[in-house]
């Protein structure tokens, strides 16, 4: 299985027609996504050719979901028309939006999420880099081709190191990879997609990429604690920031004592999650977790089996 996020998916792509919408477009549609259709009010009834397909230009999400049934929206749109973007595909009814840009003001963000909270459509981002479900579909910028179909379930908000933990574990490979971005302000935070995975029975190990600023993953931990069963693995960027400085994203930044990656590697810690100091010994604690695990799988077949050896003996 997966979460958000299924072969299943019809995507329309908000901004298609632009210079990044026609890249990523293309790249989604080599990778399985089924695209099926661009949105831009003034190329509305045209259709721009991606190789062997054709995909329909139309007038509004509206239109869009109308004509194909469309319940995934990505965004491409400039930040000044993010807002507006976001806002029509919650009122049209897309059951997931997916806001790659970046740039977007603090305000506008918190306007179109909450709005989209209340007509119930879930936000992605924004400025991330989407989220990708191997083998079956991938909305976003997320590279198709460094990981397979498998165990692990992650959640991130950086999409660098997203692709670096997908490459790092490839031979184990993904049920899906999430990149919730790393504004100040996002549409799904770790604990929403730490419960899709601890829901979602193909996922059997979660790893948790945070960074500097804010409390999410103070959250994540309490969220943990008490919701959490299955090993969740961890890594924070940013032990070297300087206080004061914001590090790459708008929400990247350690004013005073909160916000620490320190801080934040001792709440996950706390709750028994393993935190790596670099990708590759994250990756490491997967495998370890994973392994951990086995023996438990093992001992468990071993009692049916001889629970079955048992009846079988009575008859």
């Amino acid at each position: 299985m997966a979460i958000y996020l299924t072969k299943e998916s019809k995507v329309l792509v908000q901004g298609m027609t632009g210079a990044e919408g026609m890249k990523h477009t293309r790249r989604m549609l080599a990778a399985g996504t089924d695209v099926v259709g661009g949105v831009n009010p003034r190329k509305a009834g045209r259709s721009v050719d991606f190789d062997d397909r054709a995909v329909p230009v139309f007038g509004s999400v509206r239109e869009g979901i109308e004509s194909t049934g469309a319940d995934v929206s990505v965004v491409f749109v400039p930040p000044a028309f993010a807002k507006a973007a976001v806002v029509e595909a919650a009122d049209a009814g897309i059951g997931l939006a997916v806001v790659i840009t970046e740039g977007i003001p603090v305000h506008d963000a918190v306007a179109f999420t909450a709005h989209a909270r209340s007509r119930g459509t879930r936000v992605i981002g924004p400025n991330c880099p989407g989220l990708i479900t191997p083998g079956q579909s991938n909305a976003g910028i997320i590279p198709p081709d460094i990981t397979k179909s498998g165990r692990i379930g992650l959640v991130s908000k950086s999409g660098t190191l997203t692709y670096q933990l997908m490459y790092e574990l490839r031979d184990i490979g993904f049920t899906t990879c999430v990149g919730i971005g790393g504004d100040p302000v996002v549409g799904t935070s770790h604990i929403d997609c730490l419960t899709a995975f601890e829901n979602d029975p193909d996922t059997e190990l979660i790893i948790l990429i945070g960074e500097i600023g804010g409390d999410a993953e103070e959250r994540a931990a309490a969220h943990i604690r008490e919701h959490v069963t299955k090993p969740v693995v961890g890594y924070i960027a940013g032990f070297t920031a300087p206080e004061g400085r914001t590090m790459g994203h708008a929400g990247a930044i350690v004013s005073g004592s909160s916000g620490t990656a320190r801080a934040k590697q001792e709440a996950l810690e706390a709750v028994g999650v393993r935190v790596g100091s670099t990708p590759t010994e994250t990756a490491r604690h997967v495998l370890e977790a994973l392994a951990d695990t086995a023996p438990d799988a093992a001992a468990a077949d071993g009692t049916a089996a001889d629970g079955a050896a048992r009846e079988g003996a009575r008859a």
